[in-house]
């Protein structure tokens, strides 16, 4: 749950991250990383020659310029339109730092404090419960919370929140409620929600939940804008991002990339209607954490922003501090349970970024340098930022189920496979 940017992009100067800016792991030295455009074409080759993907496409930024662009395959296969690099793609969780920009915009505007309870803000979440397993009947049990949520939670997934059907009754109350019927709003979606039990004690356990929605209510509530405006007016417009959209215009369907789903062993395409729910229809409901289509052109200048410390071609978004608190593991080290984020590899979790802390740990991990902050989408699609480098790279495709061996191809071949980068921590 995706023009005229090539000009744009080619036209534009990225401004590398001042070394004060650096995360410490970043500026210790390491060689010179060369971009090698035969091995990443391979790789993409590949990638539709397994029939892991029905097309694929990337593109690469480091030290201020272009330093690749490739695709192969389809982005339609039965329509037989190759994949582009004006193609729309469905960004699903990709679209979680975005929303998580907007809300620190508010933070440095002083609209709101990290560590204030949740519920100073939405209410809704002042007398919350958590689901502590069942009693000799049978019967759930119900605690109260040790301390509120935090917003500081809500950015780093430790609130105790749910995504979706699981093992407990809390997870049954989660799917009972549906806070993501797309038929409702975001204060809907959130009343809804309050009145599901938590998981675990807020602040214990990391989850991957329905948290940045949560984070998208806030962004109403403090700014006073319905949320898809204020994303529109102070990050899509000003950096230029002139094809993201929830609601995608109706023009834009011919370039809209079909998804693709991994049955029996084979890619099949999934059919054209429910491909364009999300972006092709009118919905109440404009998720926080998924629900964006966007280009490789338009994500890419939001992947720079982020690399240039808040500030993309004059226009300023963040501050350098606060990019530089997002991309910083905010995880305690006491927070042991944390569900399937040790499988992104040595990493720790920021605001609405996975944090790599260290050199790969096997050989199997993907490549990338410590220091580096990335996320990626249901249908495969990643993007990353890498300071070390001075690099930003983003991959679209539009496949289900999730297929984590398409990032570390990709990530192989950007990086070469014995790539470790900075020791980090």
């Amino acid at each position: 749950m995706r023009t005229a940017r090539i000009a744009l992009a080619l036209a534009a100067a990225a401004v590398a991250l001042p070394p004060a800016i650096l995360p410490a792991q970043a500026r210790t030295a390491t060689p010179s990383l060369s971009i090698d455009k035969a091995r990443i074409d391979a790789a993409l080759q590949r990638m539709i020659a397994s029939d892991r993907a029905g097309g694929v496409s990337a593109l690469i930024w480091q030290d201020g310029r272009e330093v690749y662009f490739g695709t192969a395959g389809m982005a339609d296969r039965a329509a037989n339109r190759p994949m582009r690099r004006d193609t729309i793609a469905q960004i699903y969780s990709m679209t979680k730092p975005v929303t998580g920009v907007a809300l620190m915009q508010l933070w440095e505007a002083g609209k709101v404090r990290l560590d204030d309870p949740l519920s100073k803000y939405l209410p809704e979440y002042a007398s919350m419960r958590v689901y502590a397993g069942k009693d000799d009947a049978g019967q759930p049990r119900y605690v109260a919370t040790e301390r509120p949520i935090t917003v500081r939670d809500v950015l780093r997934h430790t609130a105790g929140f749910a995504y979706g059907a699981g093992p407990t009754p809390a997870h049954d109350a989660y799917v009972a409620a549906a806070p993501l019927a797309l038929d409702i709003d975001l204060s809907e979606a959130n009343r809804r929600l309050a009145t599901v039990p938590l998981l675990y004690q807020p602040g214990s356990q990391w989850e991957y939940s329905i948290a940045v929605d949560v984070q998208a209510a806030l962004v109403e509530k403090l700014s006073g804008q319905r949320f898809a405006d204020y994303v529109r007016t102070h990050i899509f417009e000003p950096l230029k991002m002139t094809e993201t959209a929830w609601r995608q215009p109706d023009t834009r369907l011919p370039r809209f990339a079909a998804m693709y789903e991994k049955r029996d062993g084979k890619m099949v395409q999934q059919d054209a209607a429910t491909a364009q729910v999300l972006n092709f229809r009118d919905h109440k409901l404009t998720p926080g954490g998924f629900g964006l289509a966007s280009t490789l052109d338009d994500y890419q200048r939001f992947a720079r922003m982020l690399l240039n410390g808040g500030e993309l071609d004059g226009v300023r978004i963040l501050k350098p501090s606060t990019v530089r608190l997002m991309a910083s593991d905010q995880l305690d080290p006491a927070i042991k349970e944390r569900s399937w984020l040790p499988s992104k590899g040595n990493v720790g979790f920021g605001f609405d970024f996975a944090v790599r802390k260290g050199q790969p740990l096997t050989a199997e991990e993907s490549r990338g340098a410590a220091g580096e902050f990335f996320w990626d989408g249901m249908a495969s699609t990643l993007f990353w930022v890498d300071p070390a480098n001075k690099l930003t790279a983003v991959f679209f495709v539009q496949t289900l189920p999730y297929d984590g061996t398409l990032h570390r191809d990709f990530r192989a071949a950007v990086y070469g496979p014995a790539y470790k980068g900075p020791m980090g921590d």
